[in-house]
């Protein structure tokens, strides 16, 4: 398969807090380590683990699920889209109720880093949201997980892929008599 162009390309996943039991998150981290431990290689380890992850999040929604708000999906896809004047190009995102997935790429040329722009979306969206779930959000809550899931993309058959998972999102998350009228995706 042909490469990517040069920089870095990501599928990226942002969770509200509190959206998966702290012992199925240990239990993720604990799967990626023993998969690196028996010498899996570390991209196949953290693509493997995704998939649990993703399903963990989609089978049994638990926390908030603040992205049903049209608003805040709203702002959140504002966010996303906002990603392209820093530089990056954005791929696709699908924004769920309890969790949002973008594939970004991060061209070379970039003096930005993947991971500060990044912590800079989480900052921005946090400030942006809390206001508008202010009520249902204690002033001392987080409203997104720290960090996120990243699984590196490493050619155009990986990014067609993980195109074609973003499309079938609201589907696997149970939103499918709501698809056509989920307009929180892009591609």
């Amino acid at each position: 398969m042909p490469p990517l162009p040069p920089g870095e390309t990501s599928l990226i996943t942002l969770r509200l807090r509190g959206t998966l039991p702290a012992a199925t998150a240990r239990n993720l981290q604990n799967t990626l380590a023993a998969a690196q431990a028996i010498g899996l290689c570390h991209h196949r380890a953290r693509k493997q683990v995704f998939g649990h992850f993703d399903a963990a999040l989609d089978e049994r929604p638990i926390g908030p699920q603040y992205f049903d708000s049209e608003a805040v999906a709203t702002k959140l896809a504002g966010e996303f889209t906002m990603l392209a004047e820093l530089g990056f190009v954005v791929h696709g995102f699908v924004i769920l109720p309890n969790h949002a997935h973008a594939i970004l790429h991060l061209p070379a040329r970039s003096s930005l880093s993947f991971a500060k722009a990044l912590d800079l979306l989480h900052q921005r969206t946090e400030a942006a949201c809390r206001r508008l779930v202010r009520p249902k959000l204690p002033p001392e809550a987080l409203f997104w997980q720290p960090g996120w899931h990243e699984v590196p993309l490493a050619d155009t058959a990986e990014l067609t892929r993980a195109l074609a998972y973003l499309r079938r999102q609201a589907d696997r998350g149970r939103l499918a008599e709501r698809y056509q009228a989920w307009p929180y995706s892009h591609e």
